[in-house]
């Protein structure tokens, strides 16, 4: 699958390539049925893990190496030679990333199809990055890849000249893209794993083999054609759990056909749970913790003493009595996990807090799954305005999603990847088609896990818990969590924490299906993480090799030197997002979302000015995109609830209840308006300079 020789006839460029993809389509099921009758013969579940994961990153590696380039042209661009379709499945994948793979499915069932007060989203992310696209097709993609370009930020060079617009762009690439590796590589992490059983630190540097391999030899080229490979892994490893769980509980394979028929049964479980007096005895103790955690934060530095003084009291009475060496030790572990001075408290106990009280609501703290907004329209005064605050989240949510899909660099990149502009629209839309395929069925996967997470694990006895249960609260204790708060010995719906990221991971073993689908979705997990941290870590990599040097307008040549240059500056990057990953900063979906607005707030108002209004000036640009950027960013710390917190601040300090990660939907109009009226000023002074003559002179051409 490795770009046509300069001579080859494209007809019979593409059927070889057909003929490999079809090859490799086939032998992957023949892989997997071979895994299926292995499993039944009495593979252990400790091997097919490691299986999938070894191959998996084998695959990857050898389709780099066998891509592999000196060439500047192929290391940025992919030589400009990809076939729209082709290049459609690359953006497919470097768009599904481990936040569409791993975290939507598990956004929409904790959020229901509008978002909660607390966390904005549902079907907003669905909606946002799919119609994004339509503004990259008509917008954006073709009239960059029409200038021959090799990055975002030499759109800048080129049409407004200068260091500075340049600088701005390749500094603002950088930071949206790091933001964005982060999580991608936090993904990659969770996924091996689970899947070898090794620390989540040590997991993430295996996965992180198969993301140097291909972008490190290859660049652009190689991850292309990889991206190829990984979107079908992907594809299967999405659609064969959905499929499967469709047809346990509706009889067809069908599931976006199929899957409103579980929203009505959803309804009446909710129903029933939130008049179940066990659940309700749960919301109760919810609300006293909540109460105790607020009665601390009154005085967190007298509450951190007397919590310290209380455990080791306890301590040195099992010591005195000879109490059990287990209960010794665990009153150790709790002692050594409080918070080390009063600022630790505070940030700890606010989260606590605040998790309780949502937790104290009805179903857990999880909205109604088919309820349009929160509140109500024609309820009380606080219920009107809940309903109000969560609309707007949802339209200013979709709208940082739009912009900042046309404005994230690493997808714009692919688009130059193309032999023309003709292909580049082709492209935009064969990306929309093999995107579709997925979204339609994601939130068919929230519904039907939701029906049987309601449906067959609520009400289990504790003792009966299955066991994929304690395997995942293992990998990582944020991402599922169950407590007997009420002491009944069995599971009420208030006494499960899912996290966002385990969903869609956990459907095989939550659908009772065989291990070999649940190593099948961890390796299309890691195929969506590796192909979206490919493409981003060659985007930071040119920003900081290719865009940050001076360069005369129109100067745009990239030497053999700088290709080196640019490899090993990757691999530094992968491993300062690597250890930065390791640190776990907070959820996939939230880190991806960030990164969009960020980018939205940096290169959209830059971009569709620069692209279709001639007056727009370099300085405004440059004005402009450290306006946006910079309200942006100031607004993510400022409403941050955990920065907040550590701060010592109060909850809140939402500006008209917009959630941090829609930071953008102030940032974007102020970068707007800054460029706007920054161009209007210069331009009007130096109409106002020149000579009469002058006057009738046509503006700028953008090359």
């Amino acid at each position: 699958m490795i770009g046509p020789s300069s001579g080859g006839a494209p007809r019979d460029y593409l059927w070889r390539v057909h003929r490999r993809l079809a090859l490799f389509v086939v032998g992957f099921v023949a892989f997997l049925l071979l895994m299926t009758w292995a499993e039944h013969a009495g593979l252990s579940r400790d091997w097919i893990g490691p299986i999938f994961l070894f191959l998996s990153v084998m695959l990857y590696a050898c389709v780099g190496i066998y891509a592999r380039t000196t060439e500047p042209e192929d290391f940025y661009v992919a030589g400009r030679r990809i076939p729209a379709m082709y290049n459609g499945m690359a953006t497919a994948a470097d768009w599904m990333s481990a936040a569409s793979f791993i975290s939507l499915a598990g956004a929409l069932y904790l959020q229901g199809f509008s978002g909660t007060p607390s966390q904005p989203g549902g079907l907003a992310y669905v909606l946002g990055w799919t119609g994004g696209f339509c503004l990259v097709g008509l917008l954006i993609a073709p009239r960059l890849r029409a200038m021959q370009l090799y990055t975002v930020p030499d759109f800048f060079a080129v049409r407004f000249g200068g260091r500075w617009p340049r600088l701005l762009a390749a500094l603002g690439a950088v930071a949206c893209s790091f933001m964005y590796v982060v999580a991608q590589i936090y993904g990659i992490g969770l996924i091996a794993s689970r899947l070898t059983g090794v620390q989540f630190e040590i997991g993430i540097l295996l996965g992180l083999g198969g993301v140097l391999l291909c972008s490190f030899l290859g660049g652009m080229r190689a991850i292309t054609w990889t991206q190829v490979v990984q979107y079908v892994v992907l594809l299967l490893a999405f659609l064969i759990p959905v499929s499967w769980l469709a047809y346990k509980q509706l009889g067809t394979p069908l599931a976006p056909l199929a899957y409103g028929e579980q929203l009505s049964k959803i309804e009446r479980l909710e129903r029933e749970l939130i008049a179940s007096p066990s659940e309700q005895e749960v919301q109760a103790i919810h609300l006293a913790r909540a109460r105790d955690y607020a009665e601390r934060l009154q005085q967190p530095a007298a509450a951190l003493l007397r919590e310290r003084a209380a455990l080791e009291e306890r301590i040195r009475e099992l010591k005195k009595q000879g109490g059990d060496f287990t209960q010794v030790m665990q009153l150790r572990r709790e002692l050594a996990a409080l918070p080390r001075d009063e600022a630790s408290a505070r940030e700890l106990w606010t989260r606590a807090m605040l998790e309780a009280q949502e937790r104290a609501k009805p179903l857990g703290g999880l909205p109604r799954h088919g309820q349009a907004f929160a509140g109500d329209p024609n309820g009380t005064p606080t219920e009107r305005a809940e309903f109000q605050t969560s609309r707007l989240n949802f339209l200013a949510l979709m709208f940082c999603l739009m912009v900042g899909t046309a404005s994230l660099p690493h997808l714009l990149t692919r688009f130059y990847t193309t032999p023309s502009v003709a292909d580049t629209r082709r492209s935009v839309a064969w990306s929309l088609v093999f995107i579709s395929l997925l979204y339609l069925s994601t939130p068919a996967l929230a519904v039907l896990v939701k029906y049987e997470v309601m449906q067959s694990l609520v009400g289990s006895s504790f003792d009966q818990l299955p066991h994929w249960i304690a395997q995942w609260a293992r990998v990582d204790p944020a991402l599922i969590s169950v407590q007997d708060i009420n002491g009944d010995r069995f599971l009420q719906l208030g006494e499960i924490r899912l996290g966002a990221d385990m969903i869609m991971l956990a459907t095989p073993e939550l659908g009772g299906l065989p291990y070999v689908v649940s190593g099948l979705v961890a390796a299309g997990g890691l195929a969506a993480a590796l192909s979206t941290a490919d493409g981003l870590l060659l985007t930071i990599t040119n920003a900081i090799v290719h865009d940050t040097v001076p360069a005369r307008r129109g100067n745009l040549k990239v030497s053999e030197n700088r290709v080196i240059l640019s490899k090993f500056t990757l691999l530094a990057v992968a491993m300062l997002a690597a250890a930065v990953a390791a640190l776990k900063p907070a959820e996939i979906i939230f880190l991806v979302t960030a990164s969009f607005s960020m980018a939205a707030a940096t290169f959209f108002p830059a971009l569709v000015m620069g692209l279709f209004w001639r007056r727009t000036t370099g300085r405004a640009v440059v004005m402009g995109m450290l306006a946006g950027a910079g309200l942006t960013g100031f607004y993510l710390l400022l409403a941050s609830p955990a920065l907040r917190a550590w701060w010592g601040l109060p909850p809140g300090g939402l500006w008209w209840g917009i959630h941090p990660v829609s930071a953008g939907f102030f940032g974007v109009p102020v970068g707007f308006a800054v460029i706007g009226l920054v161009s209007l000023w210069e331009t009007r002074g130096q109409r106002l300079a020149a000579p009469p003559a002058d006057k009738a002179a046509s503006p700028r051409q953008m090359p």
